[in-house]
């Protein structure tokens, strides 16, 4: 009797729904919780048209209905279900928190993140927001008992309802066609943020993606590359690159920031480019394809892998090639080079939590310079200003700028104190490359030297709502876009290669970008190859004599 009154209770404290019914909650609870930011842009992008932005709500969420109703079926209903709400819970957080939208390369992003880059992103106010917003509605998915028709009727029931949500989105779009299409045109990222089905989209992207690229072997560039102009010195040429991290162009002092975030550098007699942009608005697009021969416009995922960079090009001339990452990776871009993470050395010195401070670089480029013999390149990857963390990007010393935010969560900080804590990090990255600097120009006597800083991507800090990075290049704003861009030569070096830097300094105002990184390390090495091409090369318009390395090449360009 104890027995059928508990399960008695069980049934009474268990309701039970039709299938397609619980879909229809699923699908409005998804598009009013987890997608204020869809809805808020969308309003915008309509504000002239609010009978052309109701219809519109109306066409996406009957679109919605009949994708989530085609997941109603035994078994599986509850299980996608459950995946749908938790991952437009976690999409929008980042969504609605930091503006970031969930696309293919961001995507492409977060899946090659270290632990520690990961771990910043895990606050209380996330879980908190997970908890609420994606398990307790799971919890109640799994609650409830789901009423199911017999199969045949079940197919027939759900095939009407998926019909009847396709032809109510085709009828809205084919009725307003002029207003949806002008309104696309001119806001290409409408749908961008419409959760979960473009993440969802992303994701399957990706991984079709990286399948497809897994056994692709990258073919040879610049295999007649050599040295030339070698009579001017007999001591090797060497080239220290620092690629930044995160560092944007509006807080360089260097460009006209009113801060003096670049006190160190201000005395190096640098050339900096102030109009300089960037490949892409994440590492995992912006370093490789910066290294390759790419333009930006041309550029893709697939080709930078099937493809050898100017790494490669540096390998054939019989340049020594090296890299030392303090940041997330090289994204393949050092496949065929001796390369060291740095993080990985768990250094009590410089690292925690398997984060190292920049100064890590320092300590071992010692090391390097005295093993140089010959011409040598050496790639320093920053972890630079990398967020949500800043704070932990610069040692106490360099807390200039106060309050500065000390948390993960920027919503346990002021705007001031976010800025504090980035301008910190722009301040350790310009003692870090002044640094590099030094160590170059104590070694005048065994080397030719040259020093080249360029970030990979700028950050966005509360800019219209927007924060980090990782916008899509097409409606980025230019705080991720802009970058940092500087170069040092050493005295003999502009001597004897015909370096003329104070023609470099007045055309430094020309705008530049990540498509000159590839020609104009050639040029400043000295490397002749065919695909090398002189008007994508920086130092080439402003070289002494007959010292041109344009001369024993051919101009060629991969497009």
């Amino acid at each position: 009797m104890t027995d059928n009154n508990s399960q008695g209770a069980s049934r009474y404290f268990r309701p039970e729904i039709g299938s397609v019914t619980l879909c229809l909650l699923t699908t409005a609870y998804l598009l009013v919780v987890t997608n204020q930011t869809f809805w808020s842009k969308a309003f915008g992008y309509f504000s002239a048209d609010h009978f052309g932005f109701t219809i519109f709500v109306i066409g996406i969420a009957a679109a919605s209905m009949g994708v989530v109703t085609f997941f109603s079926a035994k078994y599986i209903t509850k299980p996608f279900l459950i995946f749908f709400v938790l991952v437009a819970s976690a999409a929008s957080w980042f969504t609605d928190s930091f503006g970031v939208i969930v696309d293919k390369e961001m995507i492409r992003n977060a899946a090659v993140s270290t632990g520690a880059e990961a771990g910043h992103l895990i606050t209380s106010r996330f879980l908190m927001h997970m908890l609420l917003t994606g398990i307790i509605p799971s919890l109640l998915i799994v609650w409830v008992r789901i009423r199911h028709r017999p199969i045949l009727g079940k197919l027939a029931h759900n095939t009407a309802v998926i019909l009847a949500c396709t032809a109510v989105f085709a009828a809205i779009g084919m009725g307003d066609y002029r207003t949806f299409a002008g309104v696309g045109r001119a806001h290409k990222d409408i749908l961008d943020t419409l959760n979960p089905f473009v993440p969802i989209t992303s994701a399957v992207r990706f991984a079709i993606s990286s399948g497809q690229d897994a056994n692709v072997v990258a073919q040879p560039l610049g295999s007649d590359a050599h040295r030339v102009n070698t009579a001017g010195t007999t001591k090797p040429r060497v080239m220290i690159v620092v690629a930044g991290e995160t560092a944007r162009a509006q807080d360089f002092a260097l460009g006209g920031y009113d801060r003096d975030t670049n006190p160190e550098l201000a005395k190096q007699n640098v050339v900096y480019f102030p109009n300089t942009s960037s490949c892409g608005t994440a590492t995992a697009v912006s370093i490789p394809c910066m290294f390759s021969i790419y333009p930006r416009t041309a550029y893709t995922h697939r080709k930078g892998l099937e493809t050898e960079n100017v790494l490669d090009v540096l390998g054939h001339a019989k340049v020594d090639v090296s890299w030392l990452d303090n940041d997330t990776g090289s994204y393949h871009v050092t496949d065929r080079i001796p390369y060291e993470f740095l993080p990985d050395s768990a250094d009590a010195r410089f690292c925690k939590d398997g984060e190292c401070l920049d100064a890590i670089l320092m300590d071992r480029i010692d090391a390097w310079l005295d093993k140089v013999k010959g011409d040598s390149v050496l790639v320093l990857h920053q972890l630079g200003s990398h967020g949500p963390a800043y704070y932990a990007r610069y040692p106490e010393e360099f807390r200039r700028f106060k309050p500065d935010c000390r948390a993960n969560d920027f919503g346990s900080c002021s705007p001031e104190e976010i800025q504090n804590a980035y301008d910190n990090t722009v301040l350790y990255t310009d003692h870090i490359v002044s640094s590099v600097i030094d160590k170059m120009k104590q070694r005048a006597d065994k080397m030719a030297a040259s020093v080249v800083y360029i970030s990979d991507h700028g950050e966005s800090l509360g800019e219209n709502g927007l924060y980090l990075h990782g916008t899509p290049y097409v409606v980025a704003p230019v705080q991720q876009t802009h970058v940092p861009f500087l170069v040092w030569v050493a005295n003999d070096l502009q001597a004897s290669a015909g370096f003329d830097m104070a023609c470099l300094a007045s055309n430094a105002n020309k705008t530049t970008s990540h498509d000159n990184f590839f020609h104009s390390v050639l040029g400043l090495m000295d490397v002749s190859t065919k695909v090398y091409d002189p008007a994508l090369d920086v130092f080439s318009a402003c070289r002494k004599g007959d010292t041109h390395v344009a001369s024993a090449t051919s101009g060629t360009t991969v497009h």
